[in-house]
């Protein structure tokens, strides 16, 4: 029976994965082990396990494919055998709007609640709407390309006589299904970026200045400096991150980018490097800083499922760490960009807070970006500016 066939695939690969690998490196390595698994058996145990991490805790008092198939029933408009096998009362609802699905799920297990999907006890940062917050996690985000103005018609007719269905949001951004294999659709991979809605937003807090000197501390394969430089191509731009791998995917980016006149140092920012940085000073600082991710679970929801409340504090001493390792090397009235792709409070609002009661920093705005309404991934970003050093920390 086919559905059997099925399910014996979900549960192998559910008990193959332990939540340390991102889940898409893992089926990765999983199906190049088991072979047998063709393109159909692969697509549908790949549908599952997402569908399955997107019910997070909830219900978790169920059995497991019980819980398969209220997830897999919320997060698709076409049916499964899962749905048809477990859930059969449930198919005619199937075409349902999401909030319709959820009353469904509530008359037949009445213990069901949405705040489980997420059930992390922290603090969210302000302005978040926990309903539509914990509803996003049933669908997943589009993924976004930042494309140049003057390209960007000819973006979208590639796309479009590729059948790629095509939202424009703004004059430089389109949203397109996740999974669209750009490389075989678009031909010059020149053209474009894949950079998140919210990534792209947070570039309205930099203001970089022609001439200007900037740092992008925490680089990762330089999104954000490639942002950066298309706002104001006439900087002087200082590209690290500790990951050499990292580095090295930026330099391919930077090169597809035409990107020749940058500065690159592997470093480790937990560390004093005075002696690496000691002539540098900065007219603008990007520190999009290590943190939990939460705002991205959307698209990692195996994160929903596994994560630890004890690592936010973990990434917090990292975030504050490394902040004050890199504001000494900030002008005075020059700005600290501090960036995260978090939900929770702690790594957001109450490091913002830190700073500024710490060091010389004075904040100008800061915002909670709600990608969550776009299906796009949530981002915290701030712009703090560097006072005029009081003489006692001269001479600290």
């Amino acid at each position: 029976m086919k559905v059997e066939h099925q399910v014996r695939a979900f549960e192998q690969l559910f008990k193959s994965y332990d939540g340390v690998l991102p889940l898409h490196r893992h089926l990765f390595s999983y199906f190049k082990q088991n072979k047998q698994m063709g393109s159909s058996d692969r697509r549908w145990a790949t549908r599952y396990i997402y569908s399955f991490f997107r019910l997070g805790k909830a219900l978790a008092q169920l059995p497991v494919l019980q819980r398969l198939a209220i997830a897999d029933f919320l997060c698709h408009e076409t049916t499964s055998l899962i749905i048809a096998h477990y859930l059969p009362e449930f198919e005619e609802y199937i075409a349902l709007p999401l909030t319709e699905k959820i009353k469904q799920v509530k008359k037949k297990y009445a213990e069901f609640k949405i705040e489980e999907v997420f059930s992390v006890d922290a603090a969210l940062s302000d302005g978040i709407f926990k309903g539509d917050f914990y509803r996003s996690f049933f669908k997943q985000p589009d993924l976004f390309i930042r494309v140049k103005s003057t390209h960007i018609q000819v973006v979208i007719n590639q796309l479009v006589a590729n059948g790629v269905e095509v939202k424009e949001i703004g004059d430089t951004t389109l949203a397109l299904p996740n999974g669209t294999k750009l490389e075989q659709v678009i031909t010059d991979p020149r053209l474009y970026q894949i950079q998140d809605l919210s990534s792209q937003y947070t570039g309205t807090f930099f203001e970089p200045n022609k001439y200007d000197y900037w740092w992008d501390s925490c680089a990762a394969s330089g999104g954000k400096s490639l942002l950066l430089h298309s706002l104001e191509p006439n900087i002087e731009l200082l590209v690290s991150d500790v990951r050499e791998n990292s580095l090295n995917n930026l330099q391919e980016r930077f090169q597809l980018a035409g990107i020749k006149k940058y500065h690159l140092k592997a470093m480790d920012l937990l560390q004093n490097n005075d002696q690496i940085l000691h002539h540098y000073q900065f007219d603008g600082i990007l520190l999009d800083a290590p943190c939990s991710g939460s705002g991205t679970w959307g698209r990692t929801p195996e994160m929903l499922y596994y994560f630890e409340k004890y690592k936010i504090e973990n990434y917090v001493k990292l975030q504050k760490g490394i902040a004050a390792n890199v504001i000494k090397f900030l002008k005075p009235g020059k700005p600290l960009i501090y960036m995260t792709c978090s939900v929770f409070k702690a790594e957001n609002e109450d490091v913002v807070k830190y700073l500024t009661d710490n060091f010389d920093l004075k904040l100008e705005q800061m915002e909670l970006i709600k990608g969550y309404t776009h299906k796009a991934d949530s981002m915290f970003v701030a712009r703090l500016i560097k006072q005029e050093s009081s003489a006692s920390d001269a001479n600290a």
